[in-house]
């Protein structure tokens, strides 16, 4: 289990960049590209990120990850909105040890919903809520074996061209079955730059 935990740790500090397109018809097509590269943009929407991770395991392999992100928008009042992010990982990775087998199957499902202000100021928007991590993982190699909460926190700006960005959160075990309690601290930042007819580039890497 500690190997596990290691490996996670080189996982979540890899620096990924990557080309990604928005399809939208009609003059609202840059707006939209916009919207898509937004956590908390007031849209419905099911972005799919995958991520390809090397030197993993005692091997030095390749490690998959899916990430099914769908985001639910809906209006508390007229002041606040509310907006659901779950984030549900299809992994393949080497296993632990040398020889083992390659561990395929569904990660820890996370789930956050962010408070954030309906009326936003256009230069800047931000949102904050609780943050929780459901033990769903098909392996005990692939999750933690525990239920954990915690808060989750992010501000953006889009001047331009540009959405820059940043993403924190803190989770805590509060039951379950696995060895090990979990205190996970990530940061996340990232940089896009819109391109014509809604191309983009990005970089997102995180620490934790």
């Amino acid at each position: 289990m500690n190997l596990h935990y290691r490996t996670i740790a080189v996982i979540v500090m890899a620096l990924s960049f990557s080309i990604c397109s928005a399809y939208a018809e009609g003059p609202s097509k840059a707006d939209l590209a916009k919207a898509a590269q937004n956590p908390i943009a007031n849209m419905i929407s099911l972005p799919l990120q995958n991520n390809i991770n090397t030197g993993i395991g005692p091997d030095n392999e390749t490690q998959n990850i899916l990430n099914i992100q769908p985001v639910y928008p809906f209006s508390l009042n007229d002041d606040w909105n509310v907006i659901t992010r779950t984030i549900l990982p299809v992994i393949s990775q080497p296993g632990a040890l040398t020889g083992d087998g390659r561990k395929n199957g569904l990660g820890d499902l996370n789930f956050t919903a962010f408070f954030s202000p309906a009326a936003a100021a256009a230069a800047f928007t931000w949102g904050i809520g609780p943050t929780f991590v459901l033990p769903t993982a098909s392996d005990d190699a692939l999750g933690s074996d525990k239920w954990s909460g915690g808060i989750a926190a992010v501000g953006l700006a889009m001047p331009g061209n540009w959405v820059v960005g940043s993403l924190v959160s803190n989770i805590w075990s509060i039951g379950g079955s696995g060895k090990n309690d979990v205190n996970l601290f990530t940061w996340q930042y990232f940089i896009n730059y819109n391109l014509p007819n809604g191309w983009y580039l990005t970089s997102a890497p995180i620490y934790g």
